[in-house]
């Protein structure tokens, strides 16, 4: 009998704009506004259904696991607990092996987390057979991660990894409304043809970085400008879906200049030295994706600079890596097979 598997792949994204307003407590009393893109990198997970009540996990990130499923809710202890707060939700009693695999660290700045267990969600939806739609999907990746695990950090991954492509997201309370942005093909190939994107060589404590903010913002120190930073996030959309790539990336670069205003550790020595020689080199403008303080940079260039960027950020940072990349429109998929090679 041949064995089945369940897979599904789930999109990281890069964060353009807004990011930081969508997290709390900014997000709930002001309202936050978001625009990100996802990109052809992905977390992936399989589950592959065996006998018994035993639960083996093993990934290339967070280690391995085993678990007896026939007792009860597993505790939520920091060890795999991505994987155990989607077993617990939908009370999964029969044994199975999963696998997880990302195509990009964790701290890296692209919702590799969040990407993770929108993955786990969505296999083990596809083993037993639950439909669900993609706000529906969203939320409750949102509410294992953030409510139930208290992992820290902003609304936007888990909803860009499940939707999929440009998107504007606002943000209020537990109300999330997400628009797609409608960049046409030609729009996004010079997008592409005059994109950037460049890891660091290291990764970073997201919590560390947004427990900063949330700390500056309750002292009044970055409220200005995580509000201009919305503004900034409804601009980019709509530039974009013009056609605008310069003027795109002379928001990428305002937004980068707010962004280093909402805590002290957005920003660092090596990462102001590599985005001044991208500038120096030909980029309109830039960011770290995500939080800040490491992780993966992403830079709009002029139209025929594109290669003078990407040479000057490795110069100036041996340990950085030019990674390819292309934009990418859809969201989370999930899908079946077995080892006859049938797709279920």
């Amino acid at each position: 009998m041949s064995q089945l598997h369940f897979r599904a792949a789930a999109p990281l994204r890069i964060g353009l704009a807004g990011g930081g307003t969508d997290v709390d407590p900014y997000a709930t009393e002001k309202g936050g506004i978001v625009f990100n893109t996802t990109i052809n990198k992905f977390a992936y997970c399989t589950v592959s259904p065996c006998e018994g009540n035993m639960m083996s996990v093993h990934s290339t990130e967070y280690g391995d696991l085993v678990a007896d499923l026939k007792n009860g809710p597993l505790p939520l202890n920091g060890n795999m607990d991505l994987v155990k707060v989607v077993a617990n939700h939908f009370s999964i009693k029969n044994g199975f092996r999963m696998d997880i695999e990302s195509e990009a660290p964790p701290g890296s700045g692209l919702g590799g987390s969040s990407a993770v267990i929108v993955s786990i969600v969505s296999a083990v939806c596809r083993w037993i057979g639950r439909t669900m739609g993609k706000e529906e999907t969203a939320k409750l990746a949102y509410d294992l991660e953030r409510k139930e695990l208290g992992l820290t950090g902003g609304r936007q991954d888990q909803y860009a990894s499940v939707f999929g492509g440009f998107n504007l997201m606002r943000f209020r309370g537990d109300d999330v409304t997400v628009d797609n942005v409608p960049v046409s093909e030609e729009i996004m190939s010079e997008l592409q043809s005059r994109s950037v994107l460049c890891y660091t060589g290291s990764t970073r404590e997201s919590a560390d970085v947004i427990d900063s903010q949330i700390k500056s913002f309750r002292k009044g120190d970055n409220e200005k400008a995580l509000d201009a930073s919305k503004d900034l996030a409804v601009g980019m959309a709509e530039t974009l879906r013009r056609g605008d790539i310069t003027e795109t990336g002379s928001i990428l670069h305002q937004s980068w200049q707010l962004k280093k205003q909402f805590s002290e550790k957005i920003t660092n020595p090596m990462i102001d030295r590599m985005y001044e020689s991208a500038k120096s080199a030909g980029a309109i403008g830039g960011k770290v994706s995500g939080a800040g303080g490491g992780g993966f940079m992403f830079f709009i260039c002029k139209y025929n600079r594109k290669y003078d960027v990407a040479k000057a950020l490795q110069k100036t940072n041996p340990g950085a890596k030019v990674v390819d990349f292309m934009f990418q429109r859809e969201g989370v998929k999930s899908w079946g097979y077995d080892d006859e090679r049938h797709i279920i």
